[in-house]
């Protein structure tokens, strides 16, 4: 369901308001449309006017509990009732149960001749009897041009066009009046507009064979209500209206991180992935490998149990599939568990504000958390540069809004130098990466850019980029004196650094042997140096101990000779 509007919902707390239950213009009126008082649905054939007309009906009589009449001046009851049947709003049984009454009034301008006073008194006294029988809260006239068809005198006509308005309004009947686009004015008379309280214009434009509806509330008296144009969509599901504007900047800033699918570009990214709810740009050249980074994106998400939607507006669910198996990720088993939906349809089928309001409903329905756009340059073929520019703009707000962490694919031209995307929304994006092409010896290489990544640190480094079988792996180019090298010439090159490691390893076992075997030479000569020194000691020791001995010898001989002679020693004098 849509945010309510908490300026619109202050500004109109002293008016009644009768809920539509279209999703959106609830939203962008505050609430509903006058109660009690007629409201002006105005556009050219085939815009939509009768379709919205039923749609407040038949929610106001099957779901608030407001009867209602239809009154009609072109379309027949039955065909009325057969038109709106594929949108399941079953007014046979509303009819039966009296809170739908449908009258078809018959005006044919060639049964038609003026012969006294024009008045509307018999419109109001069949309107007046059919809302008094089954209590009737909401009435709407298709179309009163019919209804004036066969009356040329204008100021009766204007006269009776607000006698219509004041009875409806005495009546106390939430009316809506249906009328054709008129030139140079809102409709063909020019007055209905001015007494409405309520005016909603609808249109359905053609630009470059595209269509696109868009609807703008004119005028809303007494109360504040969305000005802007905003673009609807009719489908199997009704209508809705997608009241998104790019005004606000009061989105929530998580802290949480969510994974890239990638390992090393989560390590790129302080090894925690990008934050929840922010918008990543992946942009690059054909080629370079944006679809796979989105799909490693969306398994991620899938495996921690998210839902996911991607939207393709260049290939086939089934060819997205496909390819994606050939590095290793089986997107098919999150489709088959309901945690994937592929939404995949070409640029050119709708306008741009179709494709935002289509968006806009699938990701309110499925509600996701996170949202793939591949790829996003493409809607420039939807519209001009500054729609896209805008819708883009509108995009970006809204998932921020919801906390929808998206990734958007985008076409780049020109070198990294000079990067550029066709939509040139890089600034909008809180993280960039930029995938490259780098051409060289005879061979192209894919290399990654992390440009920017707000609110965290992040790796500056330039990282090849390489996808197996078993997903993308981001490795550490080769930095020399001719540059950054990649592929082959990496190869080439670690190989030739290997080469030059094992000759280094080669050289230096070498000298160590040869270290070692002059080590043991050195210790042999010392050893034997060490067993000279040792001999040639103890001969030493031995010469000096044979003096001594000779000496002692000598002493005691001298002293056996000199008791034999009867000597006695004397002192020597000093």
């Amino acid at each position: 369901m849509h945010m309510p509007n908490p300026s619109l919902a202050r500004a109109t707390a002293g008016i009644t308001k009768a809920k539509t239950g279209i999703v959106g213009l609830d939203e962008l009126t505050g609430g509903g449309l006058p109660s009690g008082r007629p409201t002006l649905v105005c556009g050219a054939a085939g815009c939509g006017k009768t379709l919205l007309a039923v749609t407040f009906l038949y929610n106001g009589a099957a779901h608030l509990g407001e009867p209602g009449v239809f009154m009609t001046f072109e379309e027949r009851p039955n065909d009325l009732v057969a038109n709106v049947a594929s949108l399941n709003y079953d007014l046979d049984r509303l009819m039966r149960e009296d809170k739908i009454a449908i009258d078809h009034v018959r005006v044919e301008r060639s049964e038609i001749e003026e012969t006294g006073e024009y008045d509307l008194e018999g419109l109001f006294i069949r309107l007046g009897y059919a809302i008094d029988r089954i209590g009737a809260k909401r009435v709407v006239l298709d179309t009163i041009e019919a209804l004036f068809a066969g009356l040329g005198n204008q100021a009766i006509l204007r006269s009776e066009l607000r006698r219509l308005f004041e009875w409806l309004k005495d009546k106390g009947v939430t009316a809506i009046i249906t009328g054709e686009r008129g030139e140079g004015q809102l409709t063909r008379h020019g007055l209905e507009e001015y007494v409405s309280d309520c005016v909603i214009l609808l249109d359905h434009r053609v630009h470059e064979h595209i269509t696109t509806r868009r609807l703008r509330v004119v005028k809303y008296r007494g109360t504040a209500h969305g000005t802007n144009e905003y673009p609807f969509l009719i489908n199997e599901t009704g209508i809705s209206v997608m009241p998104v504007t790019s005004a606000g900047l009061d989105h929530m800033a998580p802290d949480e991180r969510i994974s890239s699918g990638i390992a090393d570009l989560d390590a790129m990214l302080e090894g925690r992935g990008y934050f929840r709810g922010s918008s990543v740009l992946v942009s690059g050249m054909a080629g370079s490998g944006k679809s796979s980074v989105a799909a490693q994106f969306v398994e991620a998400a899938c495996r921690n149990g998210e839902r996911c939607i991607y939207f393709g507006l260049e290939e086939s669910p089934s060819q997205i599939i496909r390819n994606m198996r050939s590095i290793g990720l089986d997107l098919q088993t999150w489709v088959d568990q309901g945690l994937l939906r592929f939404q995949a349809h070409r640029p050119s089928l709708f306008g741009l504000e179709t494709h935002l309001a289509t968006m806009h409903r699938d990701v309110e329905e499925f509600a996701p958390t996170a949202v793939v756009i591949d790829p996003l340059s493409s809607l420039l073929h939807a519209g001009d540069r500054s729609d896209a520019q805008a819708m883009i703009l509108r995009l970006v707000d809204f998932l921020k809004a919801k906390g929808v962490t998206a990734l958007f694919t985008s076409l780049t031209h020109g070198n990294t130098e000079h990067a550029m995307t066709d939509m040139q929304v890089s600034s909008l994006m809180d993280a960039w990466l930029l995938l490259y092409n780098r051409e060289s010896n005879g061979e192209h290489n894919r290399q990654l850019y992390l440009i920017k990544s707000r609110g965290m640190a992040h790796s500056n480094q330039v990282r090849e980029f390489v996808m197996t079988n078993d997903g993308i792996v981001l490795r550490e180019v080769y930095v020399g004196p001719e540059g950054l090298l990649t592929g082959s010439a990496r190869l080439a090159q670690e190989s030739r650094e290997r080469e030059r490691m094992m000759q280094q390893m080669h050289e230096a076992e070498r000298r160590n042997t040869d270290l070692a075997r002059r080590r043991r030479r050195i210790e042999a000569q010392i050893e034997e140096l060490q067993a000279q020194l040792a001999d040639e000691q103890g001969e030493h020791a031995a010469l000096a101990n044979e003096a001594t001995a000779r000496d002692a010898q000598a002493a005691d001989e001298r002293a056996r000779m000199g008791a034999s002679r009867k000597v006695t020693h004397r002192p020597a004098k000093p």
